[in-house]
């Protein structure tokens, strides 16, 4: 149910240069995450808003990362001058905001789209749920650093960051309800994966899924034991992504590079507007 925040927003130094800021994670009303362009943008450095109140840096976290305090709550500024953050590779701004957002998208909180749900109109949902297909809804709001590449040698040495999500109790219940009537969970993308099975990590066998509502910082590789997830809608991923990991867990590494190859050969698109596929 995440919906993508215009995190991206301008600011004017005193000195009068322009700062870009992307809003990753509030820590606290007036307090954020968040990328910070300019080498000099550093611990004390103040900057207004372009339309909005001041900014201060207050602390350097990774990188390009910041730590960024506002004089009042930036939030309800954020849809006058707040842009969508799309991705580095798609070049033209996109005419209708919306585009990137799913359907089903209700709580602000993402950094960027989960992009399997972009595949799914409410016509389409209205004839799978004709054939008998429920939905239920969960949360997580997607964080940037899902698309670091992982550099290291040994996967298992690559920090994954972690990200909100949430599982109510009564979408527990669906799921439990349809496992016990042999109905399989399908989830849509890497999102859902991950908060389907951080929901199930301290679930008893027989409980099968907890409900949830905390951080989660479930890394899946290959060698994991899937609890809830049956099948999975996903798109086609960058390289050494965690994302790719964990398709390749759920599906087997030479099924999924097999996969690659035929999408290529069939020139899909790949990434966030491009095609999907449906692993059983």
């Amino acid at each position: 149910r995440t919906r993508v925040i215009p995190a991206r927003i301008f600011a004017r130094k005193p000195t009068g240069g322009r700062v870009e800021i992307l809003l990753l994670k509030k820590r606290e009303a007036n307090t954020w995450e968040a990328l910070v362009g300019g080498k000099k943008m550093q611990p004390g450095t103040t900057a207004q808003v372009e339309g909005g109140p001041q900014v201060e840096v207050i602390e350097s976290l990774e990188g390009s990362q910041r730590l960024v305090t506002f004089s009042e709550p930036i939030d309800p500024f954020l849809a006058n001058i707040g842009q969508m953050p799309l991705p580095p590779y798609i070049h033209e701004k996109l005419q209708n905001p919306e585009r990137y957002q799913t359907v089903f998208s209700r709580d602000p909180g993402s950094a960027a789209a989960p992009t399997a749900g972009l595949h799914f109109t409410p016509q389409l949902m209205d004839d799978l749920r004709g054939r008998g297909v429920a939905f239920v809804d969960v949360t997580l709001h997607v964080g940037l650093d899902t698309f670091a590449p992982v550099t290291e040698d040994d996967p298992e040495q690559h920090q994954i960051h972690t990200e909100w999500c949430e599982v109510t109790p009564e979408a527990a219940q669906k799921i439990r309800t349809a496992k016990g009537n042999g109905g399989r969970i399908i989830a849509i993308g890497t999102t859902s994966v991950r908060t389907l099975e951080s929901a199930a990590r301290s679930a008893k066998p027989e409980e099968i899924i907890l409900p949830i509502q905390q951080a989660t910082d479930l890394f899946i590789l290959p060698g994991f034991h899937f609890k809830v997830v049956d099948a999975m809608v996903t798109n086609f991923h960058l390289p050494r992504s965690t994302l790719l990991m964990l398709v390749s867990a759920f599906a087997g590494r030479e099924k999924i590079l097999a996969a690659y190859e035929e999408a290529v050969r069939q020139e899909y698109r790949f990434y966030s507007f491009g095609d999907a596929m449906l692993i059983l």
